[in-house]
């Protein structure tokens, strides 16, 4: 398997277009939430170091640190996420010749499963993550920048929503219900915040436009 975070822009895309299987829509989220990260820490490099700005250093730096924290993390999960959805695959290839022999693949596919769930989950925070520091970018950092700050925002939400879905598919194959539950709700819970975020930062900006 190629190590995803030594790819080139158009490497990584061109394999996301082909009929391999990884990277695909987590792989995706992944990239989509370290964008967002990326972005946030472009925003805290523009105004950090400024005049008008020595209000807000110490928090552009902070925000600076976590941004680039965030980004490095979410390139691993993608690589993560190809590394889980392989194993997976390969618990469908196990024998079941036998009793014994089909026991231990059931049990090894539910174990993959849930491992297969586990790292969308985590892409999804950590990307609900990148909107709380897109949130602190767009109300204070350097205005001359406040539409990257949105882009933070929408990638960020977009990466939320898509680690999500990776997530639901996944649930339909566990069938542990106390799993199911916990973590249905907590996707609940990651999309009500996003969701209210998204709608706090893009007011943000648009104020800024609006006064520029």
């Amino acid at each position: 398997m190629d190590n995803l975070m030594q790819l080139s822009c158009e490497e990584f895309l061109a394999k996301l277009a082909s009929k391999d299987a990884v990277p695909g829509g987590g792989g995706a989220a992944a990239l989509s939430g370290a964008v967002g990260a990326a972005l946030t820490s472009m925003v805290a490099n523009l105004t950090v170091g400024k005049e008008k700005f020595m209000a807000v250093e110490g928090e552009m730096l902070r925000l600076l640190a976590a941004g680039e924290y965030l980004r490095r993390e979410l390139l691993v999960l993608a690589q993560e996420d190809a590394r889980v959805f392989d194993a997976f695959m390969n618990c469908y290839k196990m024998p079941k010749n036998t009793e014994t022999e089909k026991e231990l693949r059931a049990a090894k596919i539910q174990e993959a499963a849930e491992m297969a769930a586990s790292i969308p989950l985590r892409i999804g925070e950590k990307s609900l993550s990148v909107l709380l520091l897109a949130a602190e970018a767009a109300e204070l950092g350097n205005p001359a920048v406040i539409t990257d700050a949105a882009v933070a925002a929408l990638t960020g939400r977009a990466a939320v929503r898509s680690a999500i879905y990776n997530v639901r598919i996944n649930l339909q194959l566990i069938k542990n219900e106390a799993y199911r539950s916990v973590t249905a709700a907590r996707l609940e819970e990651l999309e009500r915040e996003a969701a209210e975020l998204e709608i706090k930062i893009l007011a943000q900006v648009d104020k800024v436009l609006a006064l520029a």
